[in-house]
This record gives structure tokens, sequence and C-alpha cells, in this order.
């Protein structure tokens, strides 16, 4: 009996490739809309003043999302999952490390996803004056992970051409374009001058904020290539993952900050509910949150997928949903969100030194069995690691995420193989 094969480890025949750039910018779109990417821009203030916040999620958008395009580009062109670049940068066996950590920080994302679904319908129920009984926030978490499920049983490629694209997608744009539409008529109504030209009280610099910006495409990062792979061609994969997320994340986080200015509130999701039509703009948005979930168990599926390949997509996915729900019920997310982001500092020099060593290379599918270990790039990455919490504790006005990625990518760059070597590696 032949062994199961490993398909998070293979490339993907082009002829089942199917995603264009539209595919790819819908998706990125979708997932780059969330209601805690706008409790991250509510952060920027009222350290920041209003033009200066903006400039800075418009920069850190476009820089943020180009990175997450790039990483798209490499698993389109190679047909590589997320777990498969690690092996070509690591080394087959070490690269068991970071996938492991990789689904585990996937697991914790789509737990605290599910308590954010989960507290939101509560808080519309509570609006309407129903489902007022202790035993309906268990109910609820249940139904979500149950939703969850069901998705995790179907095809991902179907859900994204023929429901995200056509249908969930424009609902979100919608609901996006009213809340814009109330909040930026709060902000009228309060007087626009003293609104856009207010100062920051300080306490922020430039470059911290840069770093918060940021944040939310590289937490992406992990992810990205288990659905790029699926495109036709890496240009398209660029321009599409490129222009999806840097609009997503442009809107949520200049929302957040409209909102947190206008309407000043300890619950984002109660500021939302206060806005005319906000009841029905914040279910749209939780629906969206559910792709959000959708795809960290997806991508965990792959990278378990590629652990123990005994195991289909199918049946990873339905299993980590299982878990996801029964962590929500009985841990105190909110509390564990210093945690999950201190875990994704991880990946911030993991794909730093992925980028340098794959950026531009070819034959880069036979790289993943040809070394168990590659030194250099462990070295790096573990010194990036130790570089990031240095820089946070140390100078947190020069932020953490770009200097590591900087240092990474260069020391990375610099001590790459050359190229003929990496055709020597793939003869071999």
């Amino acid at each position: 009996m032949s062994p199961t094969p490993n398909t998070a480890l293979t490339p993907i025949a082009l002829s089942e490739r199917l995603f264009g750039w539209r595919d790819h910018a819908s998706l990125w779109l979708s997932l780059g809309v969330g209601l805690l990417v706008m409790q991250i821009g509510a952060y920027l203030v009222p350290a920041l003043g209003t033009q200066a916040a903006m400039v800075v999620i418009v920069a850190g958008s476009i820089l943020g999302a180009g990175l997450l395009a790039w990483t798209a580009k490499i698993g389109c062109d190679s047909g590589l999952s997320s777990a498969g670049l690690m092996h070509a940068t690591y080394g087959s066996s070490f690269a068991r490390l970071p996938v492991l950590l990789n689904i585990a920080q996937l697991i914790g994302w789509t737990t605290f996803e599910l308590v954010v679904m989960r507290d939101g319908t509560m808080a519309i129920a509570r609006q309407s004056g129903a489902l007022t009984a202790s035993i309906w926030p268990v109910l609820t978490t249940l139904l979500w992970g149950g939703v969850l499920i069901a998705l995790l049983s179907g095809s991902m490629v179907k859900l994204v051409r023929k429901f995200i694209g056509r249908f969930g997608l424009p609902l979100v744009i919608a609901s996006l374009v009213w809340l814009t539409w109330q909040f930026l008529g709060r902000a009228h109504a309060q007087g626009w001058d003293a609104f856009w030209n207010r100062p920051g009280s300080g306490g922020m610099s430039t470059l911290s904020a840069l770093d918060l910006v940021i944040a939310m495409p590289v937490s992406w990062l992990p992810l990205v290539a288990d659905f790029s792979r699926h495109g036709r061609d890496g240009k398209s994969a660029l321009r599409g993952t490129w222009l999806g997320y840097a609009i997503a994340n442009t809107w949520c986080y200049g929302l957040g900050v409209l909102i947190a200015l206008t309407t000043p509130s300890t619950d984002l999701v109660t500021a939302l509910l206060l806005a005319q039509g906000g009841l029905i703009a914040l279910g749209l948005i939780l629906i969206d949150e559910v792709d959000n979930a959708y795809g960290d168990l997806y991508a965990g599926s792959v990278a378990g997928h590629s652990l123990r390949p005994g195991w289909s997509l199918r049946q990873w996915g339905m299993a980590l949903a299982v878990v996801c729900t029964g962590l929500a019920l009985i841990l105190p997310m909110h509390s564990l969100e210093p945690f999950l982001l201190m875990l994704s500092s991880v990946f911030v020099p993991l794909y730093g030194v992925i980028l340098a060593r794959l950026g531009g290379a070819m034959h880069i599918a036979s790289m993943v069995d040809t070394r168990k270990i590659r030194l250099s790039a462990v070295v790096i990455w573990i010194g990036g690691i130790a570089l990031y919490h240095l820089c946070a504790r140390l100078a947190p006005e020069w932020g953490a995420a770009l200097p590591t990625l900087a240092l990474t990518f260069l020391l990375a760059r610099l001590t790459r193989p050359s190229a003929s070597l990496s055709a020597a590696s793939a003869a071999g």
C-alpha cells in the first residue's frame, strides 16, 4: 500500500490552480476586514493626531500588504504551502518547529475569533432584548463552531470563488460604507476642522505606530501561501493580494480611528451599535469574521497535514475546529491577547529569512527535502526573535517589527546560497 501523499509539501499542479487576481483580491479584502483590526486602529489615538494617524495607516498598510503580497507570489510561483516554504528555508527536520508554532498560534487566533463572534452576537441579542439566559453564550459559541465545521467540510476554492467574491464581500463592503458614512457624519456634526486638525497627546512615536499598523498584515504571513498556491500566476497573486489587503487594512484602521474619536467607548461593539443601522452593519461584519476564523483553521489544517499526511485537510480542519470551540468555552481569551501577540512576534524574523532566501530563487520546490537543517537560516531566525524583544523593551519608540524584519532580511540575503549551489541542489 503506497503512503498517503503529503500535498502540503508538494506543489499544486498547474491544472488545479484556479485563482485569478480578482479571487486573490476578494479573499484578502474579506480577510483583512475585522473587529480586531478596527480595535487596534483605535489604539493609535489620542496619542497621534488625526492627520498623523491617517498617514501612518496608509503607509503601514501599503508596506505591510506589500510584504504579504510578496510572500503570496513566492507561494504561487513555487506551488508550495507555508509549511513547504518553511521546509525549503530551514530544512525538512527543523521546519517542524515553526510549523508547530504556527499551528499553536492559529488555534489561539481561531479561539479568539470565536470569542469575538460570540460576544458580538450576544451584544446584538441584548440590544434587541433577546437571548438573556446564561446558557446562550455557550449555545452561541457552539453555533459558530458548528458553522466553521460545516465550512471546513467543503472546498476552500469553491468557498472563495462562489461565496466570498460573489455574496459575502459585497455585503461587508456595504456595511463598511454605511458605518463610515455614519461616523463621518458624527465627525462633521462635532466640528470637522477640530476633528481633522486635532493634535496628538504624545506617548507613541511614528515608528511605533507604524509598527502597530504593520502588525496585522504581518500576522497573516504564515497563512498567505496556503491560499496563493492555488493561483494561476505569481504576478496576479501579488497584485490581487496587495490591492485587497491594503484597502481592507487602511479602511478598518481608519474606521477604528474615526469611531474612537467621535464615539469614545471602552467597547468597540457598543460604539458600533450606537450608529444608525449599526445593528445590521455589525451583524454583517460578524458574519465576515467567520472567514477570518475559517482562514486560520484552513491554514492550520494544511500545516497539520504537512506533519501527519495520513489525515486529510478536511479531517485536520474539523478536528482543529472542535478543539478551538472547546477552548472558546473555557479560556479567558481576552486576557490571552498579549500572549497571542507575543507568539506572533516569532513570525516576523521567520519571514524576514524566508523572503530573503526564497525571493527570486529558482527551483524552490526541490529544496524542501534536500537538507534536514539549514543552520545559517536557523541562527538568523533565533537571533531575530531575541532582537524583536530587545527592541520592544529597550527602544519601543523605534518599534520592533520593522527593525527585526529589516535586519533578518539583510543577514539572510547576505548569507543566501549562491545560484550555482542552488542549481546543484536542485539537480541532486
